[in-house]
C-alpha cells in the first residue's frame, strides 16, 4: 500500500493551504442570491385570481381571505367543465373533464404572476396583485 503522510500529500499536491478556504467561502457566497431573496419574498396582501375563459374575463376570486374555503364550478354551453376549489389563500383546479388533465395536476398557486391553464377548455387563472405591484415582484 501506497503509504503518504499529510504533509508530503500537502508538498507534493498542487493545491495551496488557502485554496480550500477560498472554494469553501466561494461555495457558501454561491447559496447568498437564494438565502437573501427568500428572505425578504412576502406575499402580496391584496391578491386576487382571476378567471378568464377564450380571453373573457368571467370571475374574480378573492385571495386575501386565508379563512375562505369554497369550490367554484364553472360549465359552458358544451358542457365542459372545470372545479375550482379557494382555501386557505390558495387556488387549483380540482376536477375538470378535459382529456389531459394537466390543469388540474398543476396544484395549487398562490403568488402573483402564477397561471392555471386549462387549452381544451380555453380557460385561465391567473394570480394579480391588485397593490400595483408588477407580477412576481419581490416586496420589501
Amino acid at each position: 500500500m501506497y503509504n503518504l503522510k499529510l504533509k508530503d500529500f500537502a508538498k507534493n499536491s498542487l493545491l495551496r493551504p488557502w485554496d480550500g478556504i477560498i472554494v469553501l467561502i466561494l461555495v457558501v457566497l454561491s447559496f447568498a442570491p437564494v438565502v437573501v431573496f427568500s428572505l425578504n419574498r412576502t406575499a402580496s396582501p391584496m391578491q386576487e385570481a382571476v378567471l378568464s375563459v377564450d380571453g373573457q374575463e368571467i370571475k374574480t376570486f378573492d385571495l386575501s381571505d386565508k379563512s375562505q374555503s369554497y369550490t367554484y364550478r364553472y360549465e359552458d354551453k358544451d358542457g365542459d367543465y372545470n372545479l375550482i376549489e379557494i382555501k386557505e389563500g390558495r387556488i387549483r383546479i380540482k376536477e375538470a373533464n378535459c382529456g389531459d388533465q394537466i390543469c388540474v395536476r398543476r396544484g395549487w398557486i398562490d403568488q402573483s404572476g402564477e397561471t392555471i391553464v386549462c387549452l381544451p377548455h380555453k380557460l385561465l387563472i391567473e394570480i394579480k396583485s391588485s397593490d400595483g405591484g408588477e407580477p412576481g415582484s419581490v416586496i420589501y
